[in-house]
């Protein structure tokens, strides 16, 4: 039978960056960063620009390529995350931009899902 604080570590682990995060990570960069963090934070998780924030995480955290195996899966979302943030070699103006191409991804993404029986019809 397996450990009981282990199974505890578990159940907590996710697999892609969540939501409920982004407001943990505002005091990490300068005062962009902590603008960008708190127009987030302050949206519901379905909004395209939270959805977007996300997308961007799981992108710089590689969590695609995270698994059970993984140190970075053992540790959890919330210290890869602080970590990936912390230590990201750009400035606050890079990671803006690594933000506006995730909304633009996300954007062109919904653009052409928004049309599904024109592209049934096709």
């Amino acid at each position: 039978m397996s450990d009981i604080s282990e199974f505890g570590v578990h159940t907590k682990a996710e697999l892609l960056f969540p939501a409920h995060l982004i407001p943990s990570l505002r005091e990490l960069r300068g005062e962009e960063w902590k603008m960008l963090v708190d127009r987030v934070a302050a949206l519901p998780e379905t909004h395209p620009d939270s959805l977007a924030f996300v997308l961007m995480m799981i992108e710089l955290d590689s969590c695609l390529k995270c698994n059970s195996n993984n140190y970075k899966f053992l540790r959890g979302c919330y210290l890869c995350a602080t970590q990936t943030i912390q230590s990201f070699k750009g400035g606050d103006q890079e990671l803006l931009g690594l933000y506006a191409r995730a909304q633009q991804e996300l954007s062109s993404h919904l653009r052409q899902d928004s049309r599904p029986s024109e592209r049934m019809a096709g």
